[in-house]
């Protein structure tokens, strides 16, 4: 009995001391197979290690998606859903909705105070989306800040890891200069800094017109939520080797966007070695080749249809859900901001 009780009281203390992951995503349409290979897949497992916070960005989405707020409602939803079809488990991951915790946007605004206007427009992530974006001289206010609104963000939860690509470091190397900053002018150590978790190269997927990201934007990706039909139409389109025109000729692997595909999803790896070698030699047709990684990706995404139908039959219940998530990560967010006014010594009464 007292072995049971001390093994009880090392995994309480274990679950205690679990890091802190804040992630998530825009809603401005539904994820892809690029979503789940760079950062879904990952959420699945880091849920059992980490306490994971996942938010539905809708605000940050509004940043330049503001005349089109019917295109953030209706994907608020659906990026539910793909979340639950993956593997997360809104019971054990915390899925919350960011208009829903008013304590973010306070943060955000006393963060303001600690960043020059000079600093966010030499933030190199910032500086590439304003270009991708063409704003010009015209950059909305609230594009500008995305760094500090995101920084609050992470800090409301005081986050301690944040997954992210490579082209996002900058945001969190800013995130560590803004709860630096905090902490020293306000003498607490309120903020942990936070670790930038960045998934291995392989783990960015090339879009199927051989573009260097799939991206709802460009119309180059292959949904979670596509039919078996919407696979296979989007591979048959799938950029190959523009020499490879005849069965017999020789084919390039490299840059070949179905072998990537196979490379990453194919469960039997040899296999596709063995392709590869008959491709370069001669011998083996871009569309013998595109009906396997049919196979492959719908035998992938079959059980994730399934899950995602499972959880689209009571929409009402995947909204309650997310009410659950937010409503408690407003209790966290309410004691964050508790303790900011206290070491702001603007706590008034």
């Amino acid at each position: 009995m007292l072995r049971y009780t001390v093994e009880r009281l090392r995994n309480h203390i274990k679950r205690m001391h679990k890091k802190i992951i804040l992630t998530g995503d825009r809603p401005t349409g539904p994820l892809h197979l690029g979503h789940y290979v760079g950062s879904l897949k990952q959420r699945v497992s880091l849920q059992h290690t980490h306490s994971q916070y996942i938010m539905i960005a809708d605000v940050q989405a509004l940043t330049d998606n503001f005349e089109h707020p019917d295109k953030i409602r209706a994907n608020i939803i659906e990026v539910a859903l793909d979340y639950c079809a993956v593997g997360i488990d809104p019971h054990v991951s915390t899925i919350f909705v960011q208009s829903y915790v008013p304590e973010i946007a306070e943060l955000s605004v006393y963060f303001l105070n600690l960043v020059t206007v000079n600093r966010l427009m030499r933030n190199p992530t910032v500086k590439a989306e304003i270009e991708q974006k063409q704003f010009g001289p015209s950059v909305p206010v609230g594009f500008l800040v995305y760094p500090v609104h995101q920084a609050a963000d992470i800090a409301i939860v005081k986050g301690e890891v944040v997954p992210v690509g490579a082209d996002q470091l900058p945001m969190i190397e800013q995130y560590n200069e803004v709860v630096r900053a905090f902490n020293r002018i306000y003498n607490t150590q309120l903020f942990p800094e936070a670790e930038a978790l960045v998934p291995a190269k392989a783990a960015r997927l090339p879009g199927i017109d051989g573009k260097a990201k799939m991206s709802k934007s460009l119309g180059n990706a292959i949904y979670l939520s596509d039919s078996a039909e919407q696979v296979q139409q989007k591979v048959m389109k799938m950029y190959t080797d523009p020499q490879h025109v005849r069965v017999s000729d020789p084919g390039q692997v490299e840059g070949n966007i179905v072998f990537t595909y196979l490379d990453v999803f194919d469960p039997y790896p040899d296999e596709v070695a063995q392709l590869k070698e008959q491709y370069q030699k001669g011998g083996l047709g871009d569309v013998a080749l595109k009906r396997r990684l049919i196979d492959v990706l719908n035998s992938f995404l079959e059980p994730i249809r399934a899950r995602r139908a499972t959880y689209a039959a009571d929409r009402a219940a995947v909204y309650e859900l997310l009410k659950e998530g937010t409503a408690k990560v407003c209790a966290v967010a309410d004691e964050t901001i508790h303790s900011v006014k206290e070491a702001m010594q603007i706590n008034y009464w």
